[in-house]
């Protein structure tokens, strides 16, 4: 846990992920293990089946695509180590993968892209768009991660400094605990200032090439939107100063757009909430499952993290993708939009490249505000290897 305290302030963030509700909304929910394996059916159902770490594909009557979860605590009965847990997360498999925790080494890699959610937001922000991808490219597999202090990870001890640098450094450990190598790394929102540090701070185990993908960020300073905008900074100090046990979510929700919070970000933060009691009983209360501390202190480096040097100096095979959403609320000043184009053309005189994409038809929450303009997008990254 973190004893960093968040300060309260103004007119000092941007918009945050996954606040965006409605019939497309993603809520958070509660995972026992953390862990979660899935693969998509054709017609959208899904059977669930518990594996072993080391069983083999189980034929469903629907083609023999299935979801499962899996736990480490299953392998309990044989003569094996649990893995430490580093992070909660779930992996969507296309149809035509096979691949579990226990897979030969000696065999090809599945080609595997990593998806990572923003401040206060969670794995399951991508749950339906890394769904969509898994039927469209069925050789693929996408890895959602609840960073550290969010999420399923909120449960596992993390030491601090909580900073995009060691948000980073977690994801590269799960992935080489997986023994993925991934080919693409996306990030929303803070989970891009991620996704750069992954590239920059370790080669392996990432792919060369890597494509990675910074939806509406950039890798400077954090400006915030204009005034009236719901910014993540009050938002954490607001709910810093809420008692960790309430007992109506209701509650929660008057009390943000009260304080002048929009109705679509309140409902949002109490997706943040859990049942404390026995379920099924409508009298329990309920507590957040997010280390608040924590995310402030991320939040901060966030703002303070500056990554042009990295993106000016790209290494032979990464190429980094920009991507500005039309209605975007973060201001993506001149000099951003000037420093991006002019590292296209020296990365590409290096071996490396640099590209900039706009998204029309949406604000800062790309993957919830316009999903079909941000999938044709995306889905440059992923055709070479389509089946």
């Amino acid at each position: 846990m973190s004893s960093f305290t968040p300060t309260c302030r103004g007119g000092n963030g941007i918009n945050f992920a996954g606040a965006k509700l409605g019939s497309r909304s993603l809520a958070w929910t509660n995972s026992r293990a953390g862990i979660r394996l899935t693969k998509p059916f054709e017609n959208d159902s899904f059977r669930i089946s518990r594996i072993s770490l080391r069983s083999s594909r189980r034929v469903g009557r629907h083609g023999g695509v299935r979801m499962a979860l899996v736990d480490e605590r299953l392998a309990r009965g044989r003569n094996v180590a649990d893995p430490p847990r580093i992070l909660g997360y779930e992996l969507v498999q296309g149809a035509l993968v096979n691949w579990g925790l226990m897979s030969n080494k000696s065999a090809p890699d599945t080609p595997t892209a990593v998806l990572l959610h923003g401040i206060l937001g969670s794995r399951k922000n991508w749950g339906t768009f890394a769904q969509r991808l898994a039927r469209e490219f069925p050789t693929w597999q996408f890895l959602l991660v609840d960073l550290r202090c969010h999420g399923d990870s909120a449960s596992i001890n993390k030491r601090g400094p909580h900073t995009v640098a060691s948000t980073a450094l977690d994801v590269l450990k799960l992935i080489g605990q997986l023994r993925l190598t991934p080919r693409v790394l996306v990030g929303h929102s803070f989970g891009g200032k991620v996704v750069l540090s992954m590239v920059d701070q370790a080669a392996k185990p990432l792919a060369r090439p890597v494509r990675v993908w910074v939806l509406d960020a950039t890798p400077g300073k954090v400006r915030a939107g204009g005034d009236g905008e719901d910014h993540p900074a009050e938002l954490i100090c607001f709910l810093s100063k809420l008692p960790k046990e309430v007992s109506s979510k209701q509650e929660i929700v008057n009390a943000l757009v009260q304080e002048g919070f929009s109705m679509d970000v309140a409902q949002w933060v109490v997706t943040n909430l859990k049942p404390t009691g026995v379920p099924g009983l409508s009298s329990s209360n309920f507590s957040w499952v997010f280390d608040l501390n924590g995310i402030a202190e991320m939040y901060k480096s966030y703002e303070e993290t500056n990554l042009w040097k990295f993106v000016e100096n790209l290494p032979r095979g990464v190429h980094v993708n920009f991507l500005k959403a039309e209605r975007s609320l973060h201001r993506w000043a001149l000099e951003d939009l000037q420093r991006i184009h002019a590292a296209e053309e020296l990365a590409s005189d290096e071996g490396g490249g640099v590209e900039m994409h706009g998204l029309e038809d949406a604000g800062h929450w790309v993957h919830a505000d316009n999903p079909d303009g941000l999938f044709r997008i995306l889905s440059s990254s992923f055709q070479g290897l389509k089946t």
